[in-house]
């Protein structure tokens, strides 16, 4: 028999336009339509989460709401024929925690052709300790290799490399043998980042070049950056012939100031990364490696565990940019 109420995280906004949130026993016949009901037994925290929780309209339009863009958990009903009560899935990405009630909650209801059935070689913490971030990271390491980047080419750079994504960015690429050159600002956290297989750790101002030149040295084989603004223009610079530069994230700045050099001189290619709409029979693909040949051999190591009570003070920690690696929500 399904349970008629669920407890969550909410985020209200008050008459006085200040938002807050709180933990919640909410209504499952509440919840969006949709064709498949999930009974989630993880989540995980994004950076998106954190804005989604203090109210950041950029990201959700509609309050009260339950954020979490990301969740795994047991098919409990369905009325789509590719699933059946009982099946382990993922959901990530699309509109869920954004402005469909998200993973913060212990259940959802989503359209059918949000949902991933799980890869058996994963448990379902392991594909919330990867979640939107992992999914991120792995879609990035498959344009590098649909691309022609092989580990022999030489190093790749991934920049905001103690983050989700870059973190995991790390772990992926070391797992499938790639020398990797880990950029990151937090000296403390270098033993970490050279523990998920990082061959050499920069700090990340090495990493940005402020000269103004069009081209520099000539370095990298590939580039997985995740922060954006002077330092991936510094990448694309510094990137060698023929490779590929990822881009995921923004937080350095939304801006791109390069020339066509890199592109035309060196045949340089930048590839955005879209986890949010990606099709489906690539997203399935993508899951696929990530439960077999990119599998990180110790994702623990990568994670901390909290309940929806200790979820808030990582919501404050993640906008102060104090977290590394990954944060798992726990419903059990």
């Amino acid at each position: 028999m399904v349970a008629q109420s669920y407890k969550a995280l909410v985020v209200r906004e008050t008459s006085e336009g200040q938002f807050v949130r709180g933990i919640e026993s909410c209504d499952i016949a509440a919840l969006p339509p949709g064709e498949v009901l999930v009974q989630v037994h993880y989540s995980s925290l994004n950076y998106k989460d954190a804005l989604s929780a203090t109210g950041n309209r950029g990201v959700t339009r509609r309050f009260p709401h339950t954020p979490g863009i990301d969740a795994a958990g047991e098919v409990i009903e369905s009325n789509h024929a590719d699933f059946t009560p009982g099946d382990e899935v993922i959901v990530t990405s699309y509109d869920l925690g954004m402005n469909t009630a998200g993973g913060f909650g212990a259940y959802i209801r989503v359209p059918a052709g949000w949902v991933v059935k799980k890869p058996a070689d994963l448990t379902l913490k392991d594909s919330m300790i990867l979640g939107t971030a992992g999914f991120t990271a792995g879609l990035s390491v498959m344009k590098l290799v649909e691309g022609g980047v092989q580990p022999e080419n030489g190093d790749v750079l991934v920049t905001g490399a103690t983050g989700g994504v870059g973190s995991l960015a790390v772990a992926i690429l070391a797992t499938a043998g790639y020398t990797v050159v880990a950029a990151s600002g937090k000296v403390k956290d270098h033993p970490f980042l050279t523990d998920l297989g990082a061959r050499q750790v920069i700090d990340r101002d090495k990493a940005r070049d402020e000269s103004g030149r069009p081209l520099l040295k000539a370095l990298w084989a590939g580039v997985v950056d995740t922060v954006g603004g002077d330092y991936l223009a510094t990448a694309i610079k510094s990137a060698a012939p023929w490779s590929i530069v990822t881009c995921c994230g923004n937080v350095a700045s939304p801006k791109l100031e390069t020339t066509v050099f890199p592109f035309i001189l060196r045949g340089v290619t930048l590839c955005g990364i879209d986890s949010q709409n990606c099709p489906m029979p690539l997203r399935r693909a993508v899951w696929q490696k990530l439960a077999g040949p990119w599998k990180p051999n110790d994702l623990d190591a990568l994670c901390s565990e909290v309940d929806l009570e200790g979820l808030d003070a990582k919501i404050d920690a993640i906008l102060k940019g104090q977290l590394k690696g990954r944060t798992v929500v726990c419903h059990e």
